[in-house]
């Protein structure tokens, strides 16, 4: 109840200060999109104002009109087959502004990006940043949303299945990685093994992931970086847009689908969309179906609110719902998996979430204010005599802010002050108790400036943090007080023929979560026991980043190395020794297969790189050849049981594609596409080997197919399909960062644990819908 009296005194003062404030000076920005090599007007581009969050689509000649109030605005211009342009626009008069937009393999350096608060290009943002648009993931296969996103040099997956992923940055994971959904932290137990990232895939419209430590803005547990996830984009005054899209996965028998609608009538704009997904078992050619890896998704979402010259004022609600089975992996003598009970052990998780987002010009800088509750539900189920009883229920409320004022540009300087925390309540509603009940609270205050001057942009700044934990523990009560200092500073100069150059230094920090104070208890299909520490420390780092991009009409080239220095370094190794009072005797009596962890620190230094090399060669205009690298490796100060080697480390990977597409292929067709993928991931002989806890992984090479294009009447798109075929050859493949890999052994084979998705077919297809 607190956080709906908290969203009825904000959207109360939100009112009232809308209504007591001055209409602001507005001027008209209009000008045509064309296409950069022929001049052809681009029917149905969008022109969009990431700061504001305004956009118009482009009339049958090109043309576009948008009325905003005085300033200096980052515009993106973009149509799907063209590389997006992003140009700075200083509005103090009604302006004319043209869009060239250019076919080219070349787009990643001028991209704009929003995780730093205001608007920017990526060609002037010193740390490396990736960006997916909705139809890059609509020309893809996955089975969640992190899946979708693993194929990002620096960016990987540590699953538990084909519906449980968790992002990896650079070698670091869990509570180090911030995941934002519609400017949100999102909060949901991510510091479990077996709990994955409670986002709709199919509603995701655009992602950013920052690959630096960014504890200055999002403050503890940005360790390694943050993925930003846009769910919603505007739609043009006086329209209805919406799409109806359908998805078929052949190995695991997928079925999904989502639909949305979004209007806007003279600025008051809504929305509503809803998906569902529905997965048998998977199968691979060693394991044929592996029992209990199925899953069902059933999500939804709406939001309504009001978008002037002023800024504009959103409230959104959503829901993501899921049941899934947890994989043990216990098998027969003849190898096969044990199915007399194949839905248990099984997850549900409920995630809900009400956000009140609002952009206000403030004179002549602006204000921006995010404020949401969200409640995460999940619940374990893992006895077979009770299948309904749970046996692990957390019940995670949080209450998230964030305050900014971006000071008006002077001088070229862009100032921007901000205050953000959360409030933190889980209740244990299970029969068993794996962490402890607990509040935490936590704010920081934070200042961030960007510079441009010449061909040189600086950016920096510094944040101050608390946080606050309190728990009971063997009937005691704890309270763990942390508190650190983060700062950055980086800088890019775009010299001469093409070449842009970036450094970026940052000192970022963790509090030690929950589960690593204390932890007492067993994970439900895990076979794991764990037990936590309250002596441990906050985390703290400092990363080095240095990259070039190099481009022209049909080369790209972009590389980024980093050098990060963690001490403290929180991590499980297992327990060989006597196992410690504070475990309950009855448990050992009763359980007598599980393994015993604790959590401990040491100093740790992870290093790498990441290229990428685009090639676009003339005459043949539709041919791309891409290829991504990625690498890093991660080591202990101190070996721990003779391993100096870190766990969850990803292999070296080499993504290369080929792919030609083809402007109108046949009648009413437009960009159609066929591409051939060879992802080769190395072996990983740097396991951490220590108390037996990771082994050595074998590398492998995955052939995968696609081909799309879009079906169109009139010179509109009525239809777009995508083909993928996955792992053409059916590869049977575990990939080191699989944890059913540690699964039991088949003793009909001496193969240990449970291997990846085999051959895999999928075909999307999605339908817009067009009502102005």
């Amino acid at each position: 109840m607190r956080a709906i009296y908290l969203f009825i005194l904000a959207s109360l003062f939100s009112t009232q200060f809308v209504e007591a404030q001055k209409g602001p000076k507005t001027y008209v920005l209009k000008g045509i999109v064309t296409d950069g090599t022929t001049g052809q007007p681009l029917q149905g581009a969008s022109v969009y104002i990431p700061d504001i969050k305004k956009g118009v689509v482009t009339n049958n000649k090109g043309a576009y009109q948008l009325t905003i109030a005085e300033g200096s605005y980052v515009v993106e211009a973009s149509f799907i087959g063209y590389a997006i342009t992003a140009n700075t626009v200083e509005i103090h008069n009604n302006i004319n502004h043209d869009f060239k937009l250019s076919r080219t393999a070349v787009e990643a350096s001028n991209v704009t990006v929003t995780s730093f608060l205001r608007a920017t290009s990526t060609k002037r943002t010193p740390t490396p940043i990736s960006i997916l648009k909705k139809e890059d993931l609509f020309k893809g296969a996955a089975t969640n949303f992190v899946d979708a996103l693993s194929k990002t040099p620096g960016v990987t997956q540590l699953s538990t299945g084909p519906a449980i992923s968790k992002p990896i940055i650079r070698g670091l994971g869990y509570n180090r990685v911030v995941v934002l959904n519609d400017g949100v932290r999102q909060e949901g137990q991510q510091w479990g093994d077996e709990h994955g990232i409670e986002i709709d895939e199919y509603n995701v419209s655009r992602t950013e992931i920052l690959k630096v430590p960014a504890s200055i803005i999002y403050g503890s547990e940005a360790l390694s970086g943050v993925i930003n996830v846009v769910s919603n984009v505007p739609v043009p005054e006086g329209a209805v847009r919406g799409n109806i899209f359908a998805n078929y996965q052949s190995n695991n028998n997928l079925k999904g689908s989502h639909v949305d609608f979004a209007g806007n009538n003279k600025g008051w704009v809504w929305g509503i969309n809803g998906s569902f997904k529905d997965a048998s078992a998977y199968k691979n050619k060693y394991d044929g179906y592996v029992a209990n890896s199925q899953f069902k998704e059933l999500n939804g979402s709406m939001y309504t609110g009001v978008e002037k010259e002023w800024g504009y004022t959103h409230f959104f609600v959503s829901q993501f719902n899921q049941q899934l089975g947890v994989i043990e992996g216990e098998r027969n003598t003849d190898g096969s998996f044990v199915e007399q009970f194949t839905d248990i052990p099984y997850q549900k998780v409920k995630h809900t979430k009400y956000t009140l987002d609002n952009s206000i010009k403030w004179g002549t800088g602006r204000i921006k204010a995010n404020m949401a509750y969200q409640r995460n539900e999940r619940m374990e189920f893992g006895n077979v005599e009770d299948p309904k009883e749970k046996s692990l229920y957390f019940d995670l409320g949080t209450l998230n802010y964030s305050f900014q004022y971006l000071l008006p540009e002077k001088n070229n300087w862009k100032h921007t002050i901000g205050v953000n925390g959360m409030q933190q309540e889980n209740k244990n509603k299970g029969v068993e108790v794996l962490i402890p009940a607990y509040k935490t609270v936590d704010a920081g205050l934070f200042f961030y400036t960007q510079k441009r001057a010449h061909q040189l942009t600086y950016s920096g700044g510094v944040r101050v943090d608390k946080k606050a934990v309190e728990f009971v523990q063997d009937g005691f009560k704890v309270q763990k007080d942390y508190g650190a200092m983060a700062g950055s500073f980086g800088m890019t100069y775009e010299a001469k023929n093409n070449w842009v150059y970036k450094l970026n230094i940052a000192k970022g920090y963790r509090a030690p979560n929950m589960a690593e104070l204390g932890s007492n208890g067993a994970h439900e299909g895990t076979n794991r026991y764990e037990l936590g520490n309250t002596s441990l420390k906050s985390e703290k780092s400092i990363q080095f980043d240095l990259g070039t991009e190099w481009s022209n009409e049909h080369v790209s080239f972009a590389g980024n190395v980093f050098y990060n220095m963690v001490n403290d370094y929180i991590f499980y190794q297992k327990i060989l020794t006597a196992i410690p009072l504070r475990v309950d005797p009855n448990f050992i009596q009763h359980n007598q297969g599980f393994q015993f962890f604790e959590f401990q620190q040491n100093n740790a230094k992870l290093y790498g790189a990441e290229a990428s090399l685009d090639l676009h060669p003339h005459p043949l205009d539709g041919l791309h050849i891409e290829n991504t690298f990625s690498y890093v490796r991660g080591r202990f100060d101190q070996a721990v049981d003779n391993s100096f080697n870190l766990p969850s480390i990803p292999p070296f990977r080499w993504i290369a594609e080929c792919r030609y597409e083809l402007d109108h292929f046949i009648k009413d067709t437009k960009n159609t596409y066929f591409s051939i993928q060879f992802d080769q991931v190395a072996a990983q002989n740097n396991a951490f080997t220590g108390y037996n806890t990771e082994t050595n992984t074998p590398g492998y090479t995955l052939i995968n197919l696609g081909a799309g294009t879009q079906i169109q009447q009139n010179g509109k798109t009525i239809l777009s399909i995508s083909l993928v075929a996955q792992n053409l050859t059916d590869i049977a493949y575990q990939n080191h960062l699989s944890r059913l890999k540690y699964t039991s052994i088949n003793e009909a084979t001496g193969r240990m644990g449970v291997f990846n998705m085999g051959r895999n077919f999928s075909i999307k297809v999605n339908v817009p819908l067009v009502f102005d």
